[in-house]
């Protein structure tokens, strides 16, 4: 019948061959145009027969409608959902199994340090190291000691002194939190040799600066250089030494950054004040004394720059990044270097095998830069450390590591901010009242009349008030901290005349000659002047004498420094003993009291005495801050939060000098109250950092 419906379907879909048998016939069968069978699923024939929709299209059709709506295949999602799971179940295995890896290896390279022993290398390193701090101690001593001679050699004005300090502060800011970055990414051997030879560079070119601009720029790069040592001294200390030893020698390295402010301060005592020692070359290059201490402070970090050069890498960074075989050979080395100096070479290094955990996405790094010009792969590689470091800055913010990471910034930035805001108000406010002192001798002269006189001795500390100066001659001599005030200087001669804050405030200057002087413009204020002339004057700030000031403020620095002694020999000791929190705590709260005394000290030695008090106290608590600072982060971690951690040192630094200074000469309450309020809050929030004196460098 016609209208039957099946046989419809069986002439479109088939054909019925001998025997009765269907054959469905499919569109794409071979070239030769005969039908190959195949066995459908029933489900599959019954969907096909649901809906008269899909008559006359087969599945091939509706595949490429989809696809030309951009809809996936199912066969498509299906693989690409097996492949995902795939791939999770193996990435969970590897993390699971570098996990297992990375718990293993603190306890096993704790056992290797224990058999390799503590001795000569140790030593060696303490002793590089400890330059390298003391280098950093040096730094922060340099520019407050050259600043007084500085700022008249190139006429520095207040406003740049202030900058000078400041910026300084700002770049070992920088420095600290790039380079404890850096050290975690790129090793801490290296990091080390590259800041300590960018501080050598821009120190030795900051001595032959000339202008305020040039010395300006070395000294904010200096200080980028050597900001960077403290996070990465302490951190590539830490990994050569085992738990037992790690608080009292860390404590004991401490003493370097002593012996920097003593270094700078007694040099400075012995090299500034000398002023003939400098030379010229003609009047434009000059290199007076305190370019000579710069130089010489130079010292100690050269040396440390040529003994890292010849000290290996940290074999925990090493075993960090996957380089197995490298710190095998350092572990062998530091064995048989530290028992052969005991007496016993026959001991071998019985280690054959350290885990380590995987660095996969450093090779991919580097795989991929070894691609392209070699800008491009300078390009690739260093944009992959910025990467990296920003992760592992992040990575700090981690539930289990945020909170202990708050507390820890706090007690750095309360004991910075004390510790260094004093450290400027105690020689300010000596200066202050020497300068009180001063003022107080101060010689006033009232309407005096000198004619035909010939000044040939110095005039110092006076003030000249409507005075009359007719036909006298000013030769050869120094005028210092002298003042004339509507005074009359006629027909008079001055010739070979240095002058240190000496001001002209509304004088009448007529027929005179200034032959060979240092007094320009800005010493004459609202001065009037008729037929006067200038000839020679000497180009810009000279030093022309010695100030007595700066000897004392030198034996005052020089004590300072001595007295931290006696609190690092006792740190050091009782480190392990009492443990770094209890150190912290006692210390921290032991100075807040010595800071609330300093309310008593009324004289220039009871402020030295309370000086030196403060100096011994606070030292134990900067020790065991530091030592626990390296111990409470993962090693691939340690060095950018130790990093994090000394910058804000120096930001609260930056803040203390700042607010410290402004209330020199105004009163001494506020900034002894903020001090001892910051030390009395790091003490107590210290009390919750976790106690790490028997913890295993994880």
């Amino acid at each position: 019948m016609d209208d039957d419906p099946y046989q419809n379907n069986v002439n479109q879909q088939g054909s019925v061959e001998g025997g009765g048998e269907y054959t469905p016939v499919v569109e794409g069968s071979g070239p030769d145009g005969y039908p190959y069978q195949t066995d459908f699923p029933q489900k599959e024939k019954d969907e096909d027969a649901v809906s008269g929709d899909t008559e006359g299209h087969d599945e091939d059709d509706q595949m490429y409608e989809g696809e030309y709506q951009g809809v996936p295949h199912p066969d498509e999602i299906k693989e690409a959902r097996r492949a995902a799971r795939i791939e999770a179940r193996r990435k969970a295995k590897e993390a699971a199994r570098q996990q297992d890896e990375e718990e293993d290896l603190p306890e096993q390279y704790e056992t290797i340090m224990e058999d390799c022993g503590h001795g000569r290398f140790q030593w060696m390193l303490f002793v590089v190291l400890g330059l390298a701090l003391m280098a950093d101690g040096v730094d922060g001593f340099v520019v407050g000691f050259v600043l007084p001679s500085a700022e008249k050699d190139m006429c520095i004005s207040n406003a740049d002194k202030g900058m000078l300090g400041l910026l300084v502060y700002v770049a070992m800011m920088f420095g600290a939190f790039v380079w404890g970055g850096l050290c975690d990414r790129k090793g801490r051997r290296k990091c080390l040799i590259y800041v300590l030879a960018i501080d050598v560079v821009f120190s030795f070119l900051s001595c032959f600066a000339q202008g305020y601009g040039f010395f300006l720029f070395f000294r904010i790069c200096s200080g980028f250089g050597i900001g960077g040592s403290i996070p990465i001294v302490y951190t590539y200390f830490t990994e050569f030494l085992q738990v037992d030893k790690r608080g009292e020698h860390l404590s004991w390295l401490c003493m370097f950054w002593m012996l920097g402010g003593l270094y700078a301060s007694f040099c400075a005592w012995g090299i500034i004040p000398h002023y003939g020692w400098g030379f010229a070359i003609g009047t434009e290059i000059q290199f007076h004394t305190w370019r000579m201490f710069i130089l010489v402070c130079i010292f100690p970090a050269l040396a440390a720059l040529v003994g890292v050069v010849f000290m290996p890498e940290s074999p925990r960074f090493l075993l960090e990044n996957a380089r197995h075989d490298e710190a095998w050979m350092i572990l062998r080395q530091v064995h048989d270097t530290n028992w052969k100096a005991k007496g016993e070479p026959e001991r071998v290094f019985t280690v054959a095998n350290i885990k380590c955990p995987q660095a996969q996405e450093d090779e991919f790094i580097e795989i991929q830069s070894d691609t392209g010009t070699s800008f491009q792969r300078w390009t690739v590689r260093n944009t992959a450390v910025v990467q990296q470091v920003m992760a592992n800055v992040m990575s700090l913010t981690a539930p289990e590591l945020r909170l202990q990471g708050l507390f820890l910034a706090i007690v750095w930035f309360c004991l910075a901010f004390s510790y260094h805001g004093l450290g400027v108000w105690f020689p300010d406010m000596i200066k202050y009242m020497q300068y009180e002192e001063y003022e107080a001798k101060v010689k006033v002269f009232h309407r005096e009349r000198v004619e035909r006189m010939h000044f040939n001795f110095s005039l110092v500390n006076q003030i000249h008030r409507e005075g009359e100066y007719v036909h006298d001659k000013f030769m050869n001599i120094e005028i210092k901290s002298v003042k004339f005030e509507n005074s009359l200087f006629e027909n008079c001669y001055f010739e070979d005349v240095k002058s240190t804050n000496t001001f002209f405030e509304n004088c009448t200057i007529k027929n005179t000659v200034f032959y060979n002087t240092d007094l320009w413009e800005e010493k004459f204020k609202s001065c009037y002047m008729e037929n006067t002339t200038f000839l020679h004057p000497k180009k810009g700030c000279h030093l022309n004498f010695q100030e007595e000031n700066d000897i004392v403020i030198y034996m005052v620095s020089f004590l300072g420094s001595l007295a931290v002694l006696p609190g690092n020999i006792i740190s050091a000791i009782m480190m392990d003993k009492i443990g770094r929190i209890k150190i912290i705590g006692y210390s921290m709260l032991a100075s807040s009291a010595c800071s609330f005394l300093l309310l008593l000290s009324f004289s220039q030695g009871a402020v030295i005495c309370w000086q030196c008090m403060f100096c011994t106290l606070s030292i134990a608590a900067w020790n065991g801050l530091e030592v626990i600072s390296v111990e409470l982060y993962p090693s691939s971690k340690r060095g950018t939060a130790f990093g994090i951690l000394n910058a804000i040192c120096k930001f609260a630094a930056v803040i203390a000098t700042f607010l410290f200074s402004a209330f020199i000469g105004v009163t001494k309450i506020i900034p002894i109250f903020m001090a001892f309020a910051a030390l009395v809050c790091g003490g107590l929030v210290a009390t919750k950092l976790p106690e790490t004196r028997e913890k295993i460098l994880s």
